[in-house]
């Protein structure tokens, strides 16, 4: 028997519901684990961090996590099933980048540019302050800012430090050493 086929994907998990950091840590673990009963594949997992909250003020800090897992989803599919693990965990979509219960980003899947380059690259030179009001409606990855953040590069160097971003052609490793020294220095293990 053939086992099916299954893609990698890159994940980030976050959470500030609290400004106590096991409850968010706890949060993340939950995910994790109905991330794993839903069949998808973990391969790697990071240690969880503390991060300050982005952007700063809007909320308690994180509790950040990065997965390599496998599944035979489609990127689609994937995200749709991260959708509905983040539902039945009390997210609801009221303020971008606000305070919430988890997030579970889809960063990248292999090496895949989806939709397109040209979607992909726009998304990516977004000035900050559009980011702040104007989010996708489709599928964009990689993530067109996971290569600026510290609270994504930083646990996503312990699963996958190697991965090449399709676009810039940068390791993660590379990546996380061009951001600034002062914000990996507030990144902290829990």
């Amino acid at each position: 028997m053939t086992p099916a086929h299954r893609n990698p994907f890159l994940l980030a998990l976050g959470s500030n519901m609290s400004h106590d950091m096991t409850s968010n840590t706890n949060l993340l673990n939950d995910a994790i684990d109905k991330i794993k009963r839903a069949g998808v594949v973990t391969l790697r997992r990071s240690r969880s961090f503390a991060t300050p909250a982005f952007p700063a003020g809007a909320g308690p800090d994180f509790a950040n996590a990065c997965l390599l897992v496998e599944s035979d989803l489609t990127p689609e599919a994937l995200l749709a099933l991260l959708h509905q693990i983040e539902a039945e965990m009390g997210r609801v979509r009221i303020k971008r980048w606000g305070q919430r219960v988890i997030d579970i980003d889809l960063l990248a899947a292999g090496g895949q540019v989806l939709p397109d380059r040209d979607t992909v690259e726009h998304w990516m030179a977004l000035p900050p302050e559009h980011q702040a009001r104007v989010a996708p409606e489709q599928l964009i990855v990689p993530h067109p800012r996971l290569h600026q953040r510290g609270f994504v590069l930083v646990p996503l160097a312990e699963v996958a430090p190697d991965w090449v971003h399709p676009l810039t052609g940068q390791s993660v490793r590379t990546m996380l050493e061009a951001l600034d020294p002062a914000e990996i220095a507030e990144i902290r293990p829990i």
